[in-house]
C-alpha cells in the first residue's frame, strides 16, 4: 500500500468530520456570497485548524473569488486542495543524512509516543543500510530505557543507556562517541518530555546539544519534535512551547490514523514553519510514512464530486 492509499485510510476520521462538514456548506450554497464564506470560516474553526491556518486560508479564497479564480462554491474543495499542498510544501524537504554520524535530538512531551517512533525510525534507517546507534537519554523514565532497549534487539541498532537518574547530557556524549568509534550513520537520542518543568527541561536540551558538539561540532543535525495527533490544537501549544525550547528543524506527527483532528497537520506548520517530516498512520513498523504534502492535501479534500453536484440554497 503506498502512502496515497495509507494517507486515505488514516485520514478517514478526519474526512467524516471536518471535510463532509466543508462537503455540507458547499452543498447548501449555490453562489458564493458573505453567509457562504462566513459558515466556511466557523467550519474550518471548528475542525482543530486554528485561527491563524483558519485566516490564512479564507484570505486566499476571498482573494481567489476577488480574482476571478473561484466562480462557484464547486470550485472552492479543489481551490483548498491547491492551497494546502502549497502551504505545506513550502518548508518540504527531502531529509539526507549527509553527515557521518547524522545525529537527531528526539524531542516531545512524555505519553506522544517519541520512543517508540525512534524504534520505528531505527527500523526504516536500517532498512535502508545504514548502521544506527540509539541513545537512551531519557533517564527520568525506566521504561523508556527498556522500551528503547527492546527496539535496538529488534532492529539490529546498538544502543548507550546509563542507569536511571544518570546525566542525560553524559549519555549523549558517550553515544555519539561511541557512533563515531563504531562507524555508526545515523544516531537517535530520545529525550525526557517533562514540559511541565520547562525552564530545567529548557537547561537539559541546551546541555546535550553543548556536550554533543565537542564531540561532533555540528551537532546535533537534526531536532525533531514528536506530537501526538489526537490532542489536536494541545499538539499546537507543545509545538510552540518546544519551539521556543530548541531551534526545531522537522516535526513527526503520531495516530494520525486514530482521531477526527487531521487538520492540527495544517496547524503546526503555520505554527513552527518547519516541515512535517513523517506521520505514523499506525502500529506496526511500516505505518510511519514520510509524509508529501501533495498527496497528503489530495487525500484530505478529495471527494465523491456526485455529492457536490446539487445545491439547494439560492
Amino acid at each position: 500500500m503506498g502512502f496515497l492509499d495509507k494517507i486515505r485510510s488514516g485520514l478517514k476520521k478526519t474526512k467524516d468530520n471536518l471535510i463532509k462538514n466543508i462537503e455540507t456548506v458547499v452543498i447548501g450554497y449555490a453562489e458564493i456570497d458573505d453567509d457562504f464564506l462566513e459558515e466556511l470560516e466557523m467550519v474550518l474553526l471548528s475542525g482543530d485548524l486554528g485561527v491563524k491556518t483558519t485566516d490564512y486560508l479564507m484570505r486566499r479564497i476571498r482573494r481567489g473569488v476577488t480574482e476571478g479564480i473561484i466562480h462557484n462554491t464547486d470550485e472552492v474543495m479543489p481551490f483548498m486542495q491547491k492551497t494546502v499542498a502549497e502551504m505545506l510544501a513550502e518548508n518540504e524537504s527531502d531529509v539526507k543524512e549527509i553527515h557521518h554520524p547524522e545525529v537527531y535530538l528526539v524531542v516531545g512531551v512524555n505519553g506522544v509516543g517519541k520512543t517508540t517512533t525512534i524504534g520505528k525510525l531505527a527500523s526504516r534507517f536500517g532498512k535502508d543500510g545504514k548502521k544506527v546507534l540509539l541513545a537512551a537519554a531519557d533517564t527520568f523514565r525506566a521504561a523508556a530505557s527498556e522500551q528503547l532497549t527492546i527496539w535496538a534487539e529488534r532492529t539490529g541498532a546498538d544502543i548507550v543507556k546509563h542507569a536511571e537518574g544518570a546525566d542525560p547530557a553524559a549519555v549523549a556524549f558517550d553515544a555519539v562517541t561511541a557512533a563515531k568509534a563504531r562507524g555508526a550513520d545515523v544516531v537517535l537520542i530520545d529525550t525526557a518530555g517533562r514540559l511541565q518543568t520547562k525552564v530545567n527541561l529548557m537547561e537539559e536540551l541546551a546541555k546535550i546539544s553543548r556536550v554533543v558538539k565537542k564531540v561532533i561540532p555540528d551537532a546535533p543535525h537534526q531536532t525533531i519534535l514528536i506530537l501526538d495527533a489526537t490532542t489536536g490544537q494541545n499538539a499546537v501549544s507543545q509545538a510552540k512551547s518546544f519551539g521556543e525550547i530548541v531551534p526545531l528543524t522537522g516535526v513527526i506527527l503520531t495516530k494520525l490514523d486514530g482521531t477526527a483532528k487531521g487538520g492540527v497537520v495544517l496547524s503546526v506548520h503555520e505554527e513552527l514553519h518547519v516541515p512535517v517530516q513523517w506521520i505514523g498512520l499506525g502500529e506496526r513498523e511500516e505505518d510511519l510514512q514520510k509524509f508529501n504534502a501533495a498527496d497528503f492535501a489530495k487525500a484530505l479534500f478529495e471527494t465523491d464530486e456526485n455529492n457536490l453536484k446539487v445545491s439547494t440554497k439560492i
